[in-house]
């Protein structure tokens, strides 16, 4: 019996099965790389995500733009000299503006929105300072 054409295949599928596997570890290689390189990539990202919140309070704040209307930077002004929390009737005094109800509810809503632009906090209800 002639086993020639037997082992001839077996040749060829050892050399296919050999190809695959040299093309398979290139592959592996390859992704091994691409993998460090990605994980230093990770790592420089997290040093500099610390760097910078280690910085962050070190920059100065930049304030928002204020509102157009002519009571806001009076009204901050009134928060600078303030050693406490105000109400809105507080700041209706402190602007010249008779305590109407129209004035303070006018003044309230002014503050909201200081407080919505992150410039005042409302600690409890009614009652705004400075942040």
């Amino acid at each position: 019996m002639n086993i020639q054409p037997l082992l001839d295949a077996l040749d060829l599928q050892e050399d296919a099965a050999r190809a695959l596997a040299d093309d398979l570890r290139a592959q592996i290689d390859d992704l091994q790389t691409r993998l460090r390189e990605a994980e230093t990539r990770l790592e420089h990202l997290a040093i500099t995500r610390k760097t910078v919140t280690g910085l962050a309070d070190r920059l100065p704040a930049v304030a928002p733009d204020l509102p157009e209307h002519p009571d806001y930077p009076r009204i901050l002004a009134a928060f600078n000299h303030a050693t406490g929390p105000l109400r809105a009737k507080d700041v209706c005094e402190a602007l010249g503006h008779e305590l109407l109800p129209k004035n303070v509810e006018g003044t309230r809503a002014k503050l909201k929105r200081l407080v919505k632009l992150g410039i005042l906090t409302e600690a409890d209800t009614g009652n705004f300072a400075r942040k």
